[in-house]
């Protein structure tokens, strides 16, 4: 990771945020650990395949098993190894962008893997 992330914190509320900007630094300290970092990848990467599939079958239930790989990925890094609750729960919107930024980040190497 980054060493500008800041350390995940319990106490902050996340509703306080009012831009992505702000959001996204504290989106990256509450995954701080790989194994969580990892999940989030191997999910979001999952959900592209699925996005690609619904394009080639044009069967739309792609699109639900590419949300189900994505977010059943993401929560098991959470709950099993960040030991914390997913941002998705009280801020869906700006944590799916932080999703998709951090994939982006992973893959230019501004977050490891």
């Amino acid at each position: 990771m980054t060493s500008t992330t800041p350390p995940a914190d319990t106490t902050v509320d996340i509703q306080q945020f009012t831009t992505f900007a702000e959001f996204y630094p504290f989106y990256l300290g509450e995954h701080s650990n790989r194994t969580c970092r990892r999940l989030h990848f191997l999910g979001s990467s999952l959900g592209l395949v699925c996005l690609g599939m619904m394009f080639m079958t044009g069967k739309p239930q792609y699109v639900l098993y590419g949300l189900l790989c994505g977010y059943a990925c993401a929560w098991v890094g959470h709950f099993g190894f960040e030991k914390n609750k997913p941002a998705s729960f009280k801020r869906p919107l700006y944590s799916f962008m932080g999703d998709w930024v951090m994939y982006k980040d992973m893959w230019l190497g501004k977050v490891s893997l």
